[in-house]
């Protein structure tokens, strides 16, 4: 047969039955024959029917299809949160579409309202740099549809929320900076206007508060990106007061500090210690290796779909949840000298 989609109704037409007929007989309907669902699901198969996901979602009230914006799908750390929600998200028969905003808060708008005109039956979030309103978001909340934040999470929009303990797996890096002969460590820090970048500071402050250093607030420096570190890392090496230890709030940044540090004449760990932030595959492939807190990513994408779920099939009026996950700090070549000068 050559038709661009099969119905119900041809398959009815073709067996001389009704289409409610057809459609029992594909479920399994005990009151239709074994012969005629044996035709029915023969001819279906010849015909290659596929059934019609937007009337089998007009019929259940869900779409089973679950909406994801991330900032950036080829990172690291993003790829393996969308690895978690592909796994549980299949596992509990839902589709996942992705949407990738490229850190732009025009492209995360058009992101919220594509998925939306597509009736997803919840959207999972990670805001983009870009994003200092959030209307679209409150959107999604007006039409009844479940919103979950995860990693870069939106505090003006109460809904439920999965991150890491960013501040706790900062403080733990720094200490182990400072633990390891440390005294002048500089933060290359995230937004400020985005809580990860906030908490990560906070880290950088309490470890220093906890172990009794005093903090320069000239080593707290607003550089996320290769580009910015390319900039602002060379500057930092002429100071007279050297820094002797980096913190950077992710991993494509502290491996493009030990880039400019090496091409400086400096040696990592053995002038200056390093650690970042995220503890993905960039960690195991600079030389050295980069001390990193792991974020498990792979796990907050699942507990963001079970939140997603659980509010979609349980009970949509329950009280929103903040998951947290623990980080740990992983300790490679880069932050380890045995030449310590204290």
């Amino acid at each position: 047969m050559n038709k661009g989609q099969v119905t119900i109704t041809d398959i009815a037409r073709e067996l001389g039955i009704s289409p409610s007929t057809v459609s029992k007989a594909l479920h399994g309907h005990p009151d239709i024959s074994v012969s005629t669902k044996v035709a029915v699901r023969d001819l279906a198969e010849k015909w290659n029917y596929k059934p019609d996901q937007i009337a089998l979602s007009l019929q259940s009230g869900l779409s089973k299809i679950i909406g994801v914006i991330v900032p950036e799908i080829v990172h690291y750390f993003f790829s393996t949160v969308i690895s978690g929600i592909e796994d549980l998200a299949h596992d509990s028969g839902y589709h996942v579409m992705f949407c990738q905003s490229n850190e732009s808060y025009e492209r995360e708008v058009k992101s919220v309202n594509t998925l939306l005109s597509c009736r997803v039956d919840g959207i999972l979030v990670s805001l983009s740099k870009g994003t200092h309103e959030f209307d679209h978001f409150n959107k999604i909340r007006r039409n009844g549809i479940p919103l979950v934040f995860f990693d870069r999470i939106c505090c003006e929009i109460e809904t439920d929320r999965v991150v890491v303990d960013d501040e706790a797996g900062a403080c733990e890096a720094v200490k182990h900076l400072i633990n390891s002969g440390c005294r002048n460590i500089v933060h290359l820090s995230g937004p400020q206007y985005l809580q990860i970048g906030k908490n990560r500071k906070e880290g950088y402050l309490r470890a220093h508060d906890e172990l009794n250093l005093p903090v320069d607030n000239n080593n707290i420096i607003r550089c996320d990106t290769p580009e910015e570190t390319r900039l602002v890392v060379p500057e930092l090496l002429k100071r007279a007061n050297r820094p002797d230890g980096f913190f950077a709030v992710n991993d494509l940044t502290a491996a493009a500090a030990m880039s400019v540090i090496k091409e400086s004449g400096l040696r990592v760990p053995e002038d200056i210690l390093l650690v970042g932030f995220t503890s993905g595959m960039i960690s195991d492939i600079t030389s050295p290796t980069l001390s990193s807190v792991e974020q498990h990513g792979y796990q907050m994408g699942r507990e963001a779909v079970r939140l997603l779920i659980d509010r979609l099939e349980k009970n949509r009026e329950s009280p929103y949840q903040t998951v947290v996950i623990k980080t740990e700090l992983v300790v490679k070549e880069s932050s380890v000298c045995c030449n310590n000068k204290y």
